[in-house]
């Protein structure tokens, strides 16, 4: 079978099984009639960009960044509602303005939120830019930003 059907069933394993080492993923591959080594597994973790992250049942187990971004959103949201002062759109672009020292914070909130609606952000200690590819997209974003705060 092909590494990209074998990677697809590594991601479809990982969303419905706490994986937490790859000797398990191997097994589970197995029960699934994909024939591994550990040595595959471990290239196959590493080119999916798969990281271990700490379960709710208080153990480590396999996931994707974006699970890990989705959860990380999550907690700056209240960054983003406590720091973000203003939204204005200028034709492509939204500028966020931002209590001192925050824009960091919240524009990383914004690119993992965002993801691919957004050409860029570009932030410094107060102002955040968030770059679209047309003046529709930029009113989008800055919506869909508003109703994060």
């Amino acid at each position: 079978m092909s590494r990209s059907t074998r990677q697809s069933k590594i991601l479809s394993l990982i969303a419905i099984h706490d994986i937490d080492t790859q000797e398990d993923l191997v097994r589970l591959l197995a029960n699934e009639g994909f024939v591994v080594t550990q040595a595959t597994v471990s290239r196959d973790i590493k080119e999916l960009g798969l990281v271990k992250t700490l379960g709710a049942n208080g153990s480590y187990r396999y996931t994707t960044k974006q699970t890990i971004d989705f959860s990380i959103s999550t907690k700056l949201l209240n960054v983003v509602r406590e720091a973000t002062l203003s939204v204005v759109v200028a034709n492509n672009l939204v500028v966020v303005k931002t209590i001192a020292n925050s824009a960091s914070a919240v524009s990383v909130a914004f690119e993992q939120i965002l993801g691919n609606e957004i050409v860029g952000i570009v932030a410094d200690r107060n102002t955040i830019l968030i770059v679209c590819m047309t003046e529709v997209q930029a009113n989008a974003v800055a919506n869909q930003v508003k109703q994060l705060i």
